[in-house]
């Protein structure tokens, strides 16, 4: 099975994820310790609600070149086609290692009702020392503001499977495997934390703000722009 991660040249090793989705890496000689990715997984879910129906929703979403790079601000978004975008999440940095990321996100257009954004490569860039394969879904889902009441709005839920591949510095590898882990931890929700309150608060509002509707006060606190962290995984080279 191929590597999930979309560039690869960056990492001399060559990983294979089994079954179990566990990443391993096949020996090669003459490799030090930098070049040896540890791949970080996280398993995301979070929600926005949105005051009007669900062909409204859609509507908005399906024509992402209007609002995406708007909404990704403060970081930047430069599109890549009709429906990629090559997004600079900004700078992130714990226990001396120090990154930038920048990677590329196909929007796929609606199938279903479910929205699907997949990693994909930035033309003329080589990521340096890390890799990420991005898997988010939205779903929307049509239902009453509330029990009993007329007005509609519709939830839009969404995953997000996250790897994250570094080949961290010699001097962190020498360092115990528990520190290696709190710190692709601490990366890896600084990474999602920046692009979940861009985008999620800032699409609720652009939406609501484009459209002319009033965001009640009750969606407000149903405003969920933090991805809650289900699951965290740690695949450790040998």
């Amino acid at each position: 099975m191929q590597t999930p991660f979309t560039n690869q040249s960056n990492f001399p090793s060559d990983l294979r994820e089994t079954r179990s989705g566990q990443t391993t890496r096949l020996e090669q000689p003459g490799l030090n310790d930098a070049a040896q990715p540890t791949v970080f997984h996280g398993a995301y879910v979070g929600r926005m609600d949105m005051a009007a129906d669900l062909q409204t929703v859609a509507r908005y979403l399906d024509v992402h070149q209007d609002w995406f790079c708007r909404c990704a601000e403060p970081m930047t978004a430069e599109p890549l086609g009709d429906n990629g975008y090559a997004l600079t999440v900004g700078h992130f940095g714990a226990m001396g290692y120090d990154v930038e990321p920048r990677i590329g996100l196909h929007l796929l257009p609606e199938d279903h009702g479910v929205y699907r954004i997949e990693t994909i490569p930035v033309p003329d860039y080589t990521p340096q020392g890390y890799d990420v394969n991005f898997r988010a879904a939205l779903e929307l889902k049509e239902t009453a503001a509330s029990e009993g009441s007329e007005e509609i709005i519709t939830q839009v839920e969404w995953t997000l499977d996250l790897d994250v591949a570094i080949a961290f510095p010699k001097f962190l590898n020498a360092l115990p495997k528990s520190l290696l882990l709190k710190t692709g931890n601490a990366l890896l929700n600084q990474i999602v934390r920046q692009a979940s309150r861009c985008l999620t608060h800032k699409v609720q509002d652009d939406f609501h703000t484009t459209l002319d509707i009033p965001l009640p006060e009750s969606l407000q606190h149903r405003h969920h722009h933090f991805l809650e962290r289900l699951s965290k995984g740690l695949h450790l080279n040998a």
